[in-house]
């Protein structure tokens, strides 16, 4: 069978970077064999839906570059793509387990329910739920007349479907990043399968569609691991035990320091986007994210491609088509892994690197034109080309480059304190007047010149840039042409004296 593997978010707010992780494994695995990337929009859960976050949400794979082959936009031959506007599916699916048994009316209250859950507390119940020996207390269809839940019904009574979960039964499955995994039923409780608005739950609906849309793999986070027994008894009551997706459960993201599930709250703590992009309307606002902070797309997909994952080799940068060819499911690790903004930071360098000057010269002609600065197209290329290695982020393009355009006006004290004196002075005017009598203006010729007065280097960068550190100081020099060199040392000399 063609791989099917499928994003399902739930529109209740912004997408998490580390599902941005969850849909990047997913689209690799589509890409690399050929099959279908699904988006899914999981929207029955109405009293959290947030307006807006669905748009966010394709918006923000809109710029990952992250295509869906199926979903709301694109349509498909699982149409529609929203759960909300597939419920008489649904209701399809649920007679047949309600008629074989393994799903049951329940009637009570939330009241009651607490009541019931505060008596198992009382006794030292480790795990108070509703399951196979609670239920027996409570009005359900298993403990009611079947006249009386008919009647019931009838009379608009409100109730859910829950699932009817075997006692002490040892459900055994295959994970493709844990192994085999085993689970005793008798640690699950009797899930809700449809919820009193006649709205099936997270459970039940994506059990139906994952089988109806031909899912094949199932790549979802660590923390959907204890549900997955449950999706197991689902898709045995249904008759679909033959063609049970493949589970691959994904190791969690980490803080920077290990301590705990990578969280908005530990990525404001530590200073760094938890979203792929900002978002801002009345109901959804995100005021700070990857794009907006500078980093390149593709640059994201490949730190986080390799935030449980590892190719084999010692490869590391990597485009979006070189991840597509090396991605597999078997190198895929089981421990959590710490998310190191450090590295994300090297990766948007390289990534920026690898475009080159000229994709990155029209971007500083117009950052130079907010400041009212002129630029022409052979110049920022040669800028970009010489200040690329100081670059972390687009904007540093100016801010590194910027120089060239402006005369300095301060002068480091403790720099000059230290190294200002006869010898630098003397050698600061023999540079300049060999500069002065030069020919050709070029890095070859000025080298030996600089060379031949030692020590007034970082005097030399200070005067020409305002700065103790930055890039070639001979090309700069070079770029800098001979009247803008001559002035701004001639300038330094003048106000030292």
């Amino acid at each position: 069978m063609a791989v099917h593997v499928r994003f399902a978010p739930s529109p209740t707010g912004a997408l998490h970077i580390g599902s941005v992780r969850t849909i990047l494994y997913n689209y690799l695995l589509a890409q690399k064999e050929k099959g279908r990337f699904i988006l899914r929009i999981e929207d029955t859960d109405q009293k959290r839906l947030v307006a807006s976050a669905e748009s966010y949400m394709l918006e923000s794979l809109r710029w990952l570059g992250i295509v869906p082959d199926e979903g709301p936009e694109q349509g498909g031959p699982f149409v529609p793509y929203k759960q909300s506007e597939r419920i008489a599916i649904y209701q399809q699916y649920i007679k047949p387990l309600l008629d074989a048994g393994h799903a049951y009316y329940a009637f009570d209250t939330p009241t009651e329910i607490e009541a019931m859950r505060e008596r198992l507390k009382a006794a030292k119940v480790a795990h108070p739920q509703y399951n196979a020996i609670s239920r027996a207390w409570m009005r359900n269809g298993l403990t009611m007349p079947a006249e009386q839940v008919e009647e019931w019904i009838a009379a608009g009574k409100p109730y859910v479907i829950r699932l009817k979960v075997t006692h002490k039964e040892l459900i055994r499955f295959q994970d493709g990043v844990r192994g085999w995994v085993k689970v005793d039923t008798s640690v699950l409780d009797d899930k809700v399968l449809m919820k009193s608005d006649g709205l099936p739950t997270y459970h039940f609906a994506s059990v139906v569609d994952d089988h109806l849309m031909k899912i094949t793999h199932v790549i979802r986070g660590e923390e959907w691991l204890p549900s997955t027994p449950i999706h197991i008894l689902l898709y045995r009551y249904l008759g679909w035990a033959d063609q049970m997706p493949q589970f691959i459960h994904l190791p969690l993201l980490l803080t920077p320091d290990g301590i705990g599930k990578l969280s908005k709250r530990h990525a404001d703590q530590y200073g760094f986007p938890a979203f792929p992009i900002t978002w801002n309307s009345r109901d959804l606002t995100i005021d700070k994210a990857f794009r907006e902070a500078g980093y390149l797309p593709e640059a994201l997909l490949n730190f986080l491609a390799l935030l449980g994952w590892n190719p084999g080799t010692n490869q590391e940068v990597f485009t979006k088509p070189a991840l597509i060819e090396a991605f597999s499911l078997e190198r895929l690790g089981k421990s959590g892994v710490k998310f190191d903004i450090a590295k994300a930071k090297w990766f948007n360098q390289q990534h920026i690197k690898q475009q080159g000057p000229t994709a990155w010269a029209s971007y500083f002609i117009t950052e130079a034109a907010k400041e009212s600065i002129t630029c022409n197209q052979e110049d920022a290329i040669a800028i970009c080309n010489l200040v690329k290695d100081r670059i972390t982020f687009p904007k540093d393009f100016w801010q590194e480059g910027r120089f060239f355009f402006f005369d300095p006006v301060d002068y480091d004290a403790e720099l000059i304190q230290k190294r200002w004196n006869n010898q630098t002075k003397e050698g600061m005017v023999a540079f300049t007047q060999s500069l002065t009598a030069l020919v050709e203006w070029k890095a070859h010729k000025i080298k030996p010149l600089l060379q031949a007065v030692p020590g007034i280097m970082p005097l030399l960068r200070m005067a020409l840039t305002g700065s103790t550190a930055g890039p070639d100081l001979i090309e700069i020099i070079v770029l800098l042409d001979r009247d803008r060199t001559h002035k701004r040392i001639t300038a330094f000399l003048e106000k030292k004296g």
